[in-house]
């Protein structure tokens, strides 16, 4: 055998693929990232989206809606609801934000979206509350539901019967990240529900989706609501994906003393989610200022492809923070992977990384 036709050390062969495979996943958020089971569009809809509705919060209004009772699976959207029952525990004297969880080996393992939690690490709770909300953490979210409702299953309990006295009545949880599962739905009118309430009870836990980065442990993550830093006044609020729901997305924004709720489902991919969310916003602002009769009236008048946001801005500063990171944080963050690398031969997407700064899709 030639020098040259000799095959990779099985370490090269592997670095070489993990870097072609991130290409594609990085590929596939930034660009048109179609889900193949996503919802149908209605045909005549006046937003590209399965499902939508748009509130106004000062005058306790919906302003428009479209489809907004279609069942369809919560995703990532699931968190606010595992948010909003880990503030009423902090709220109610059980726990403190600096209160520390101690992360069990089913948590750490936890597919889809990650902060990067490791077993038996104890974390405050307000950090896993921030994986949440930024990195969209399903690990994080197990861990919190673990130490809220005791498990799991136990916690899923609180969920549902949290999101009846909400008035949610079509909707049903299963686990509290939103993973697929089967007979989990929710539907844009409920997901509105759930919004409302949760910031007229915490209005200020806005300050943790709006958080554009997470760096835990050297591992960095960062917030995937494209109107974050491009639409102004936009200030939250959660994105979610699963190949079955399509890109979802609560969102709010303010202007002035106005501010506006709204709710997407089924997206066909990140680029309308975003696009149509500010078409949304925009037209919502135009009826507060006396500018439309209608949003319905509004919407026509404003062409989609007058909506381009930039949906590596977040992503590059991700990589802005990670690179500003204290040298012993880098080097922890590759130990880290290095002993995770020894301890298990399999290699999942979500804990493939470049530059240790995590791809995900949500």
């Amino acid at each position: 055998m030639s020098r040259s036709s000799r095959p990779l050390p099985f370490r090269a062969t592997a670095r070489l693929l993990s870097f072609v495979f991130l290409l594609c996943l990085a590929a596939a958020p930034l660009g048109t990232g179609r889900a193949a089971a996503a919802p149908a569009v209605p045909p005549h809809g006046f937003v590209g989206v399965c499902s939508a509705i748009l509130y106004d919060l000062d005058n306790d209004a919906i302003l428009f809606e479209q489809n907004a009772d279609e069942r369809i699976p919560p995703a990532s959207l699931t968190k606010v609801l595992s948010m909003f029952l880990a503030l009423d525990y902090i709220s109610a004297g059980h726990a403190a934000f600096d209160s520390p969880v101690d992360v069990s080996r089913a948590a750490a393992r936890t597919g889809g979206s990650r902060m990067g939690l490791r077993n038996n690490e104890r974390v405050p709770l307000e950090e896993l509350l921030m994986g949440m909300a930024v990195s969209s953490g399903n690990d994080a979210s197990m861990a919190v539901a673990e130490f809220v409702g005791g498990s799991a299953p136990a916690f899923v309990n609180m969920m549902n019967v949290k999101a009846r006295m909400l008035g949610m009545r079509d909707s049903r949880f299963c686990n509290p990240h939103g993973l697929p599962a089967r007979d989990q739905y929710t539907t844009a009118r409920d997901m509105l529900t759930l919004a409302r309430a949760y910031l007229k009870t915490y209005p200020w836990a806005l300050k943790f989706h709006n958080t554009h980065v997470l760096n835990h442990q050297g591992r960095v993550t960062w917030n995937k609501n494209p109107l974050l830093g491009q639409y102004p006044g936009a200030d939250g609020l959660k994105t979610g994906w699963v190949n079955a729901s399509g890109y979802n997305l609560i969102f709010t924004a303010s202007r002035g003393e106005k501010r506006l709720l709204a709710v997407i489902l089924g997206a066909p991919d990140v680029r309308v989610r975003g696009s149509e969310a500010c078409r949304l916003l925009d037209a919502g602002f135009q009826v507060r200022d006396n500018q439309a009769v209608s949003v319905a009236a509004a919407l026509p008048l404003m062409p989609l492809e007058n909506y381009r946001l930039d949906l590596r801005k977040t992503a590059h500063e991700a990589g802005r923070q990670y690179a500003q990171a204290k040298p012993e944080m880098r080097k922890q963050g590759k130990h880290a992977r290095q002993s995770k690398e020894v301890r298990s031969k399999k290699h999942t997407a979500h804990q493939l990384n470049v530059s240790n700064v995590q791809v995900q899709v949500d």
